[in-house]
């Protein structure tokens, strides 16, 4: 039963104040950038507000494990070198030899050990707003998701 509760791990990457200026004066709330993920493959980004940072934690992570999505692995590291662009943040992640470790920037590291990726490199090339540059690197692992698909259909096309 203790394995359940601890069956993902939980990462805050960002914790926004948000005013809103009303008719009554300002209204403030939390906005909460949180990345899930069970450290064997799979992976999600939750971007939730709500009136008290906890709150918005709890919806981030629940919103996060509904998004969650398989990147492939192969072993400890990425299987292709990618570069992805999401607005003006743009990610460069590569395979790395193992037992060197995860040699990038906060916002990918933390979306590569939710992953369960312990070897890779990655670079931040665009903005440094950490919001664009995990979506970024969720798109990168998207796409190298999309490139094994396809390389898995060619070869059981092959088969045949």
């Amino acid at each position: 039963m203790e394995n359940n509760l601890r069956e993902f791990s939980e990462t805050v990457i960002e914790i926004k104040r948000i005013s809103k200026k009303t008719k009554g004066g300002n209204t403030i709330r939390f906005s909460a950038l949180v990345v899930v993920g069970d450290k064997k493959g799979r992976v999600g980004l939750g971007l939730a507000k709500a009136g008290d940072v906890s709150g918005a934690i709890q919806k981030s992570i629940a919103a996060a494990k509904r998004k969650m999505f398989r990147a492939p692995l192969r072993g400890t590291t990425l299987p292709y070198s990618v570069n992805e662009k999401f607005s003006a943040a743009r990610v460069l992640i590569k395979p790395a030899p193992k037992g060197s470790g995860i040699i990038a920037g906060g916002a990918i590291r933390v979306v590569l050990e939710a992953v369960g990726v312990t070897d890779a490199v990655g670079k931040i090339l665009g903005t440094k707003n950490k919001a664009s540059n995990v979506y970024a690197t969720l798109n990168a692992l998207k796409k190298l998701a999309y490139f094994d698909m396809i390389k898995n259909m060619k070869e059981g096309i092959n088969e045949l």
